[in-house]
């Protein structure tokens, strides 16, 4: 059975997510004084790791059919809308199940079932992407996941949501027409959203963002603080314990939503370049397996996980750095909160079960897989 769970393992892959884990676990320790984020996140991180070990070695052929994407899509459903009666109330948002110390948060679970679920349906659709029913019928999924989650309310992982629909559906092959009415819609939405559908923090959020400078001892001082971290870490960095926005609590949620830019003033632009590097490869090695697929679903579906880390990292780099709205998203592999990280390693673990049915790549059946024949 361990035999067995190596044979499809993508090592370097795997190996280019260990020091990104391991970078977590540092900066994390470097800060928590008193508490115990690193320790919490170590026991995450060998569970993740155990279940991607225990999903490579699934048979998981099934997730192509009917009803394991209609299951997914009514599990999800019932969890996201249980958590207005039962959920957690943390930050302003009822995003979480709390059982006593171990807390859960189906958002996750849902951009993971919405990439399963969209590339069941474009498997067998994909070159009649032209067709707007399609576009339509698949955008009847993400809507669903969109506005339950952004009621709860959690824009983060709602805008996350949309972005994994879009990229899908752009590689599925989008008519540039479509594409520009999908941009007219998405402005029409942004408006009424602002109008009817943004708390009052939320609209801060995006108001210093565009005047960053106009609030920072109010709405604006994460990212003014998180600006000053990532600045202040220079070439090489002030050294592991030595960051002094995080160290004195000047920069908030430096475990989640600004541990990179924690990381930033500990390890410099130096530390970023290796972080970005690896990510680079985690990415590559995604894009690469699911070229590789055996079906189009399986094309589809890691298309979809590489989708779900860029959004991830470009977001939340973005906010660390103040060229996008804080929005809560957590970094990928490194962000404390073990639901988050415990999906990420899920969706590589399927991943890697679906490498016993690859093929060898073709340039130009690899193309007409995503964007069909010419």
């Amino acid at each position: 059975m361990i035999r067995k769970a190596f044979d499809n393992i993508d090592w370097v892959l795997f190996l280019a997510t260990l020091p990104i884990l391991a970078a977590s676990l540092v900066t994390m320790h470097s800060f928590t004084g008193d508490t115990s984020f690193a320790a919490h996140q170590f026991i995450w991180i060998i569970v993740s790791i155990a279940v991607f070990f225990a999903l490579s070695t699934a048979d998981l052929r099934f997730l192509r059919s009917t009803w394991a994407s209609a299951a997914l899509f009514a599990v999800s459903v019932i969890l996201l809308a249980a958590l207005f009666g039962l959920g957690k109330i943390s930050h302003g948002a009822q995003s979480w199940f709390s059982f006593g110390g171990f807390s859960f948060q189906p958002s996750d679970f849902a951009k993971l079932a919405l990439i399963v679920i969209l590339a069941k349906y474009f498997s067998r659709r994909h070159i009649e992407i032209a067709n707007i029913r399609h576009i339509l019928v698949s955008g009847f999924y993400a809507f669903v996941f969109f506005i339950l989650v952004l009621l709860h309310p959690d824009l983060g992982s709602a805008m996350i949501i949309f972005l994994i629909w879009l990229g899908i559906v752009m590689v599925s092959g989008i008519s540039k027409k479509h594409l520009f009415g999908m941009m007219a819609v998405a402005i029409l939405a942004f408006i009424l959203l602002w109008n009817f559908g943004f708390k009052g923090y939320q609209k801060d959020r995006i108001r210093n963002f565009i005047h960053p400078l106009a609030d920072i001892q109010g709405a604006g001082y994460n990212a003014y603080q998180s600006m000053i971290a990532v600045g202040s870490g220079e070439l090489w960095g002030k050294g592991v314990g030595y960051g002094t926005q995080s160290r004195l609590k000047f920069l908030p949620e430096y475990q989640t939503d600004f541990i990179f830019a924690a990381f930033a003033e500990e390890w410099g632009f130096a530390g970023i370049v290796i972080l970005f590097s690896l990510y680079g490869v985690i990415i590559w090695r995604i894009i690469k397996n699911a070229t590789r697929g055996a079906t189009n679903f399986e094309i589809l579906y890691g298309a979809g996980v590489a989708i779900f880390f860029v959004v991830h990292i470009a977001v939340n780099v973005g906010m660390n750095i103040h060229i996008l709205p804080v929005t809560g998203t957590p970094l990928p592999l490194m962000s404390y909160g073990g639901t988050h990280l415990f999906t990420e390693f899920v969706a590589l673990g399927l991943l890697m079960a679906m490498r016993k049915y690859e093929r060898p790549a073709h340039k130009s059946e690899v193309k007409n897989e995503f964007v069909g024949p010419q």
